[in-house]
């Protein structure tokens, strides 16, 4: 968050929050903690905490930032993983009762099927890989309160309420695991939908994460509720479940099949990695506009995760010979 005109790093422990001493970034307390050797609990108790924030005040105020970035955009990997989440009882009875008939198999279907068959293995082994997709570098990462630009050639604007994992990778290549966070993984739904080959197209958009980061392991049951605001009333809300319980993939597996490419274990990288959902408010047919606001929250997590449809300009590019 900024702090009188200041970067600084707020912990927050029964309900009060307050500045770990000395601490501008995320990034810096979690490399600090690596090189230490200990946890990342241990290294703010070695720093200390100083006063105390109204992080609430200063979330309004939009003081608050996304809780992990770099100083270099490009060392921010965003990806994340989908068909993981069990969904809904009556959305899980029809997708069962899909699954048994092989003429419905659709290569969704088929890889949903492959994740609660295989999504699940014993510690330490390795389970089926799920489906994967890039979303950008640190530049698409947009702070809570802050505008999620939808391009001018989007056919949807769309929310994806999802738990996000933030890892950065010490000097030796291994992801360490920060912390987890709320995320909106802002998609193009319509787009998706002509064509599932379109996806990678569909999830080139900003995200959203935060405004607070979880430390340690995230419960197995997370029960949060989604929603979407047009000038101040609630056109559309809804809950939605994650963590593990409600997954056909363990976070493990996902985190495997992530870092198990080179390209994701560079040293000092960063990466920010959604997790999935299975509530969307275009499968309730409802269409965004420009100026609506998303709220995704859920109790673990702190304060709500809030951010309004922008809108950006998007030209058709010129490329020019050398």
């Amino acid at each position: 968050m900024r702090h009188q005109g200041r970067r600084a790093v707020v912990a927050t422990s029964e309900g009060v929050s307050r500045l770990i001493r000395d601490t501008a970034t995320v990034l810096d307390l979690a490399n600090a903690a690596i090189v230490s050797g200990h946890s990342l609990r241990a290294e703010i108790e070695k720093r200390g905490l100083g006063e105390t924030v109204d992080l609430a005040a200063a979330l309004a105020a939009g003081e608050v930032l996304a809780p992990i970035d770099h100083p270099d955009p490009s060392h921010v990997m965003v990806a994340g993983t989908g068909l993981t989440h069990l969904g809904s009882a009556e959305g899980r009875d029809k997708m069962h009762q899909d699954l048994a008939d092989l003429s419905k198999a659709t290569d969704s279907m088929k890889m949903f099927r492959m994740g609660l068959d295989g999504g699940r293995p014993a510690p330490g082994r390795e389970g089926v890989q799920p489906e994967w997709f890039y979303k950008g570098d640190g530049s698409t990462l947009i702070a809570p309160q802050g505008a999620l630009p939808s391009p001018s050639f989007a056919l949807d604007a769309g929310e994806e309420p999802e738990l996000a994992g933030i890892y950065v990778n010490g000097p030796d290549g291994t992801p360490w695991r920060i912390g987890f966070a709320l995320g909106n993984e802002f998609s193009d739904h319509v787009t998706e939908r002509q064509n599932y080959l379109y996806l990678a197209h569909s999830k080139l958009r900003v995200s959203a994460i935060g405004p607070e980061l979880l430390v340690g392991e995230a419960p197995a049951d997370i029960r949060g509720t989604s929603r979407i605001l047009r000038q101040g009333k609630v056109i559309w809300e809804k809950p939605f479940l994650t963590g593990e319980a409600n997954m056909s993939h363990t976070i493990a597996n996902l985190e495997g099949h992530h870092f198990k490419y080179q390209l994701f274990r560079q040293p000092g990288q960063v990466n920010v990695h959604y997790y999935g959902t299975a509530t969307l408010s275009v499968s309730d047919g409802v269409v965004t506009e420009p100026g609506d606001v998303f709220e995704i929250s859920a109790e673990p997590f702190g304060l709500p995760l809030a951010n309004p449809i922008g809108r950006v300009d998007a030209p058709w590019p010129t490329v020019k010979a050398l």
